[in-house]
Formats: C-alpha cells, sequence, structure tokens
C-alpha cells in the first residue's frame, strides 16, 4: 500500500513539474522574443535645412493712437441750446459744435460796457481838471484805474461767453454726442469725442537689446485684425530717449498716412520694422520642431551604425523598396530665432545641409529606424496664402 501511495505521489509531481516548467519555458522564450523583436521603421517626411537670407526686420505689438484726440467738453456751466453737427460728422478746426445758453451772460455784458462808458466820461471830465490843476492827481489816478477796470471787466465777460460756444480744436472725426438739448452740463463734462485720423501714430514698446539698430526715419508695415491682409505703410517718427527700468523696454512711434480712416485709435496692431541690414539663417519648416518649456529639438537623420559583422544596423531604408542606407533619427536640441512663413530660423543646433524629420515626430524616439516617404510632404512657403474657405 505504501509503495503504490509513494508510487502515485512521484508521478503527481513528474506531470505537474512538467506543465509548470513547460509553461515557465514557454514565458521564458516569449520574453526572449519580445525583448529582442526588431521595432518596425517609422515612416517619416524629411527635408534638408537650408540656409536662406532673410530680410532684417523687428516685430512688435503696439496700439494704433491719434495724433490729437480728445472728448470735447465744456469749461464752464451752462444749459445746452444747440447741437450744430451730427454723430461721425468730419469736421474744420474752429467748427461750433455746442452753443450754451448765454442770455444771462449778455445783460451782464451790457451792464459791464454801461459802467465803462460811464467810468470813461468821469476820466474824460477829471482829465480837463487836473489840466487846470483844480483836480489832485490822486483823485485823477483813482479815475484811471477805475476806467481800466471797467474795460477788464468787460474782457472777462466776453471771455466767459466766448466759452459757451464750444468749438472744435482741431479738424478730425467726430463720435457719437453725449449730449441733448437742454441739458444742464457742468465743466467738464464730455459732450462728444473728436479724433484726428490722418495721419496716425502706432506706438509699441521693445527690449533695451534693439536700441542700439533702431533710428528715425526706419520703414514700418502694421497689420490688424481689422482689415486681414491689408498692409499699412509708415515710417518711425520718434525713439523714446529712456528705458524703463522696471520692463528694461523703450517706447518706438511710428507715423502712418490714413486717408482711408482705416486705421482707427485704440486697434492692435502688428508692427514689423526693416532693418536695413540682412541676415542668414539656416532655416528649417516650423513641423520639424518639437517646442517643450525645457527646450526646443528636432529628430536629424542619419545613416544607421554598422552592426557586428560588418552590416549596418536598424531596418530603414529609403521609400520605394530599393536597398540603401538604413536611417536612424537622433534628437537634437536647438536653438530657435525668428520665424518667418512656415520656416523657423535656427540659431545652434543644426548646420546647413542636414535631414530633419518634418511630420511622425510623435512617433519617433532617440534611435528610432525611420523610412523617409515625401509623397504627401506639404511644401513650405516663405509667404504662405491659404485659401479662403
Amino acid at each position: 500500500m505504501n509503495k503504490r501511495m509513494i508510487i502515485m505521489l512521484v508521478t503527481t509531481g513528474v506531470v505537474f513539474g512538467g506543465i509548470f516548467g513547460f509553461k515557465w519555458f514557454g514565458n521564458k522564450m516569449m520574453n526572449r522574443f519580445f525583448d529582442h523583436m526588431p521595432i518596425p521603421p517609422v515612416a517619416i517626411t524629411a527635408t534638408e535645412a537650408q540656409a536662406q537670407t532673410w530680410p532684417a526686420t523687428i516685430e512688435a505689438v503696439g496700439t494704433v493712437t491719434a495724433v490729437n484726440g480728445i472728448a470735447v467738453s465744456a469749461e464752464v456751466a451752462g444749459v445746452v441750446q444747440s447741437i450744430r453737427f451730427q454723430s461721425g460728422d468730419r469736421v474744420a478746426a474752429g467748427t461750433v459744435l455746442v452753443t450754451l445758453d448765454s442770455m444771462m451772460d449778455q445783460a451782464e455784458l451790457r451792464t459791464l460796457e454801461a459802467q465803462r462808458d460811464l467810468a470813461e466820461t468821469e476820466l474824460a471830465r477829471g482829465r480837463e481838471l487836473f489840466g487846470s490843476e483844480v483836480m489832485a492827481k490822486s483823485q485823477f489816478d483813482r479815475l484811471e484805474s477805475e476806467a481800466a477796470q471797467a474795460a477788464a471787466r468787460i474782457e472777462a465777460q466776453r471771455a466767459l461767453i466766448a466759452k459757451k460756444t464750444i468749438r472744435a480744436p482741431f479738424a478730425g472725426a467726430l463720435g457719437i454726442r453725449k449730449a441733448n438739448l437742454g441739458q444742464y452740463v457742468s465743466p467738464g463734462t464730455p459732450l462728444v469725442t473728436l479724433q484726428s485720423l490722418d495721419p496716425i501714430y502706432a506706438n509699441f514698446a521693445l527690449p533695451e537689446q534693439r536700441l542700439g539698430i533702431l533710428a528715425v526715419g526706419l520703414p514700418v508695415t502694421a497689420s490688424v485684425d481689422a482689415f486681414p491682409g491689408s498692409a499699412f505703410e509708415g515710417r518711425i517718427t520718434a525713439i523714446e530717449p529712456r528705458v524703463d527700468e522696471n520692463t528694461r523696454s523703450f517706447n518706438v512711434q511710428a507715423t502712418f498716412r490714413n486717408t482711408n480712416a482705416r486705421l482707427q485709435p485704440g486697434l492692435s496692431a502688428r508692427v514689423h520694422i526693416a532693418l536695413p541690414k540682412a541676415e542668414t539663417y539656416v532655416v528649417v519648416p516650423q513641423t520639424a520642431v518639437s517646442y517643450n518649456p525645457y527646450g526646443n529639438s528636432a529628430y536629424i537623420i542619419q545613416a544607421a551604425p554598422p552592426a557586428s559583422g560588418g552590416t549596418p544596423g536598424g531596418a530603414a531604408q529609403a521609400a520605394g523598396g530599393s536597398a540603401g542606407p538604413q536611417l536612424v533619427v537622433t534628437r537634437r536640441l536647438i536653438k530657435t530665432g525668428p520665424t518667418r512663413g512656415d520656416f523657423v530660423a535656427v540659431i545652434e543646433g543644426i548646420q546647413s545641409g542636414e535631414r530633419v524629420a518634418t511630420s511622425g515626430l510623435l512617433k519617433l524616439r532617440n534611435g528610432a529606424a525611420v523610412i523617409i516617404n515625401n509623397a504627401v510632404q506639404p511644401g513650405a512657403q516663405l509667404n504662405p496664402s491659404p485659401p479662403e474657405s
């Protein structure tokens, strides 16, 4: 009985041991297969970095500002008697816009004129008496002073009346009126805005590093979102002779002709300043650059290094099935510069003539094998103009 039990236990152990051993061997071989399984090459598009000479430009974002722009207001209090403009009118300098009621002021003026006439009459009599040595010099001086004061009060009253006729201080375009007939207005109450639109300014700030290369008279091109596709030509007319110590930037002002009044005060403008010296850059399509917080990078395409046995390593060839050098990619940190159209300038990291991957970057890793297929590669342009939908 004991002998049978021992034989059964041994047989059971052999069977289960064989099963577990086979399972262990199968897992080991499967892991070895996956560890050494060749990774298929990634299909990408590629292009060569090339040297291009670009006109040197500086870009900035600024604000369109009127040469003269105010809210026309009353200097003195009064009731609006007449409004002599329509909202949106273009007016010349000196055009009457609003008049305030001045009846009481006119009556006060007539009273002052009567007082002046009396003072001048008394002064004339006093002059005769003083010439006959009948009047004292002090009394004659008092009469002269009273006549001068009467004349001065009249001038002050006339100035007050004139202020109740509100005129345009310069030529420009009016906004929407903010006053109504019969409305009582206090000093400083805005009645309507007035903007001088031609010429017009664009003010913007630049970093202090640009101070040495700017000069008054350089050509400037501006674009605004309100008129896509339109470019406005102007020139730099003023450079602030002071750098802001907080932002380390300085202000620049450009002047533009604006005969069609398309540029309006307050618009945001993208400004491009053309510098007299052109610069040569190594450029690649912007799709070839991976932008990351820790730094920008690109994948450089190179021939795979030889493997053991003298055959090239990897498994990538140029598309089309023809034999050729097998290719891998190497990730390289780069320093980018200005952009123009679909291209970006590379300041450091890529040499002219090196091949870079332009699509499929998310599938790549350092040392990955690749296949180049440029059949569907979109063309990069310096001045792209996408079709309108």
